[in-house]
């Protein structure tokens, strides 16, 4: 028996799997998580650059005064704009005329192939869009995600973020805690809530502060060994993405390394995700191509995309620990 149109059965399965693809990685991912409840995922609809505006100084023309004294109405620069260019990647789900038209005649058997097949592809991707959040931006000859690593630098002090160059504008330069050099000794659990401490009151501006702490399995663990005479105030995100966290004046610290977990070594970052933004193209955002047919071959290749960037919009109530 002749199986169905195969275009349109690799067509019409990538696209139902795939139309909650950026949704599960949305809540399946810490970073992802706490930006969709602040409301910092934002799409993009085009472009040249993605265009993040920045709130950076206080308005100028606050004055006390009595009565009928002249009012200053001077015009205050508060805004400028940071620039990040689009990165893009993509995952292919490829099937072969034997596989589709031959070994897996009928509807059923192909679909069955295909959501293997679709499901490994939105692993793959999810994985390593997470993998990225946490880089510095230069694998790939520069095309990767620009990550935590960029955006909350160890020396915030060089280096170009978003077209801004933080050796000039101090303005655009996260905190840092170097472990030795600040603490005087390497991380530990006798040390680690002494140094989250400073780092906290440091990426702290009235009510602008840290609310999501992310911890590789090192550093994740000291603060756990410190806690453990009151671990009842450890609880799981339950309906979510069932991660474990640990609270910390009032943020969540959650575990994001050992296997499968992407944070850098012996690091921790504090972040405010009022700032942080995921800014995926509208047409872009983990969606599935036209299907492609070989000109050489028996096959047919179907891709799955994304394009945008993670940008920034206030880097001093960002900060990390990190063993120097």
């Amino acid at each position: 028996m002749a199986s169905p149109n195969l275009s349109e059965i690799v067509t019409t399965t990538l696209r139902n799997r795939t139309g909650k693809l950026a949704d599960n990685m949305s809540d399946n991912n810490a970073i992802l998580r706490y930006m969709k409840k602040r409301g910092t995922i934002k799409s993009v609809s085009g472009g040249r650059t993605i265009v993040q505006e920045l709130d950076y100084a206080d308005n100028v023309t606050y004055q006390r005064y009595s009565g009928y004294e002249v009012l200053n109405i001077s015009p205050s620069d508060v805004f400028t704009a940071a620039e990040f260019d689009w990165k893009q990647a993509s995952v292919a789900v490829t099937i072969s005329g034997l596989e589709g038209d031959v070994q897996n005649t009928g509807e059923d058997a192909i679909i069955d192939l295909l959501s293997s097949r679709i499901k490994n592809a939105e692993r793959t991707m999810q994985n390593n869009i997470a993998a990225d959040m946490y880089s510095n931006g230069t694998a790939s000859g520069g095309k990767q995600i620009g990550g935590l690593q960029l955006l909350v630098a160890d020396d915030p002090t060089t280096g170009t973020v978003g077209g801004i160059n933080r050796a000039t504008w101090s303005f655009w330069r996260n905190q840092k805690f170097q472990a030795t050099s600040d603490g005087g000794s390497a991380a530990s659990a006798t040390n680690i809530q002494r140094y989250m401490n400073t780092l906290y009151l440091r990426a702290s501006r009235g009510t602008d502060r840290p609310n999501l702490i992310l911890a590789d399995n090192n550093y994740y663990q000291f603060y756990w060994n410190s806690l453990q005479a009151i671990q009842r105030i450890s609880q799981t995100d339950t309906g979510e993405a069932g991660y474990q966290n640990l609270k910390f004046m009032g943020a969540d610290v959650v575990f994001d390394g050992g296997v499968g977990g992407a944070c850098p070594a012996n690091h921790m970052y504090f972040l405010n995700t009022d700032y942080i933004h995921w800014r995926p193209h509208a047409q872009r955002n983990m969606v599935p191509l036209e299907a492609v047919n070989s000109i050489n071959q028996d096959a047919m290749v179907k891709f799955i995309v994304w394009a945008g960037n993670m940008t920034l919009s206030n880097a001093f109530t960002q900060g990390v620990i990190f063993q120097d």
